[in-house]
């Protein structure tokens, strides 16, 4: 959303400017876990029914509650004003990469069959890491339906070792044949 990648990046520059980067990153981690759960913010947010003047109003009692810092209070004060809350998810995921980035961090989804051990982890991280020269950060699920591997996505690339994907790739070539 551009919207979101705009106050995003305003957000970024201003606190980085201000070097509260961390403060940056305590935020982010306080309103993504209001987004996750309570309803009432997600209503608060997306519903037409709710007024700039409740939203503004609101925010001003959230954010000393939250611990929120000036530069992302201003901001959603300022969001709120505009009717653009709405954006605050994407916000706040764009403003998590941008941090990432800015410490040379990268997020490797990894979708396995079973759970990985820690040594398991730890491996896949070094490995992934010499592979792209940064610093990289494990997000983890599990599918049970992969039957084995993993799946891992970096970035826009994705390396499918699962026995499912190597199944359904023998079938087609089985159907080609036959």
């Amino acid at each position: 959303m551009r919207i979101a990648s705009r106050y995003a990046r305003a957000i970024f520059e201003l606190a980085r400017e201000s070097d509260a980067l961390d403060r940056l990153e305590a935020d982010m981690a306080a309103l993504e876990a209001l987004l996750a759960e309570s309803a009432d913010f997600d209503t608060l947010i997306r519903s037409p029914l709710v007024s700039r003047v409740e939203a503004v109003k609101a925010i001003e009692a959230l954010a000393p509650k939250l611990g929120l810092g000036d530069i992302v209070t201003r901001t959603l004060l300022l969001m709120a004003t505009k009717g653009r809350l709405f954006v605050l998810p994407a916000l706040v995921a764009e403003v998590r990469r941008l941090l990432a980035e800015a410490k040379g961090e990268i997020t490797a989804e990894v979708v396995s069959a079973k759970a990985l051990t820690k040594a398991q982890s730890e491996k896949l991280g070094k490995v992934l890491a010499k592979a792209t020269g940064k610093n990289v950060k494990l997000d983890v699920a599990v599918d049970e339906d992969l039957i084995g591997g993993l799946v891992v996505k970096v970035g826009s690339k994705m390396v499918d070792g699962s026995i499912r994907s190597k199944l359904a790739a023998l079938r087609n070539a089985m159907k080609e044949v036959g």
